[in-house]
């Protein structure tokens, strides 16, 4: 049974300990906040969860194997440290931290110390995103041509981090593990609209070696909820909508046939295909959970987690660049080595 200590029991601290809670392989020892009245709600919903102020107890408690950390940006790089350097596993929320010289670094010290370092990038776990990775890799799509994204809502404002941090970096991630590949170019625009606050509407195109262009929109300032994405492959296209009930992915048999028979050369080169929608069944687990018992296998079987230390450093350098391109009204910024 793995031990896990939790550190922040804020939005996302109560999902995560639920999850773990409920997996068959690991429990919830202790959790960590600096508000009282928040770890009093831990002990009266899991009266055997130890609650607790100070982090330092969580890396001297010997039950604990591993460290999940929910807590603003700013403090992911210390916390995570001091966490491998006490030998404890580390799951971080997204992203992974401020910097990608932090990110690296704690790469590195967890490939040291033979530790496992996950980054909570929790639409991956979801069996909408898996399917669409399968239908890219079994070449249904044929060639991905786009990506087009919009992730937009009211709120929730942050202070530590803009948009593009907050909301582009699910679709980043969701990109490198759907196309196997991250971008070699990214531009980006966004503004602020609340006077001393960073920015909250951003549009980012990224440019990927294959030929690919995926766009994605994030926004604070929409007056309704979009998890929208259009993906189109010169074979069949999807869409795929995460606040549908059900169908949260469609297959549309569409698309354009260009011939280059010279007895059509008058005529116009590009045709249209019409076919079928397809929506398929994908597993309705809750993501997290998903999550937490991989997070939990990987640190049995010592495996490379889906979403890596290492994939978190490679968001976090596109995220950068994006925020240097944003800064810049959408200078290319290369990703190159």
């Amino acid at each position: 049974m793995i031990g896990i200590g939790v550190v922040g029991y804020g939005y996302w601290g109560p999902n995560l300990v639920r999850n773990f809670m409920e997996t068959s392989s690991a429990t919830v020892i202790s959790v960590c906040d600096q508000d009282q009245d928040k770890l009093d709600l831990v002990q009266k919903r899991y009266p055997t969860i130890i609650p607790t102020l100070n982090f330092t107890d969580l890396l001297s408690n010997p039950a604990v194997d591993a460290i999940v950390i929910a807590t603003p940006v700013r403090s992911h790089y210390e916390l995570a440290l001091q966490a491998l350097k006490a030998d404890k596993h580390v799951l971080i929320e997204k992203p992974m931290a401020e910097t990608s010289e932090q990110t690296a670094h704690l790469v590195a010290e967890a490939e040291q110390r033979g530790l496992t370092l996950m980054v909570d990038h929790t639409f991956i776990y979801t069996g909408a995103v898996r399917k669409l990775k399968e239908l890219v890799e079994t070449g249904e799509l044929g060639k991905i041509n786009y990506y087009d994204s919009s992730r937009i809502n009211l709120g929730l404002f942050q202070h530590d981090v803009d948009v593009i941090w907050d909301l582009a970096v699910h679709d980043i991630s969701i990109l490198g593990f759907v196309l196997g590949e991250f971008p070699n170019r990214v531009s980006a625009t966004g503004a602020s609209h609340v006077p001393g606050m960073v920015e909250n509407t951003a549009y980012i195109t990224l440019f990927y070696e294959s030929g690919t262009i995926a766009h994605v929109n994030v926004n604070w300032l929409s007056p309704v909820k979009m998890r929208s994405t259009v993906v189109g492959g010169d074979k069949k296209m999807v869409v795929y909508d995460d606040l549908e009930p059900s169908e949260k992915i469609k297959i549309y048999d569409k698309g354009v046939t260009v011939t280059d028979d010279p007895e059509q050369i008058y005529q116009m080169r590009v045709g249209y295909r019409t076919g079928d929608m397809l929506a398929p069944n994908v597993p309705s687990t809750e993501a997290l959970l998903v999550e937490a018992e991989h997070f939990v296998d990987c640190i049995v079987t010592k495996k490379t987690p889906i979403t890596s230390g290492k994939m978190g450093h490679e968001v976090v350098k596109i995220v950068e660049a994006a925020t240097a391109s944003m800064k810049q009204f959408g200078q290319p910024v290369s990703l190159l080595p």
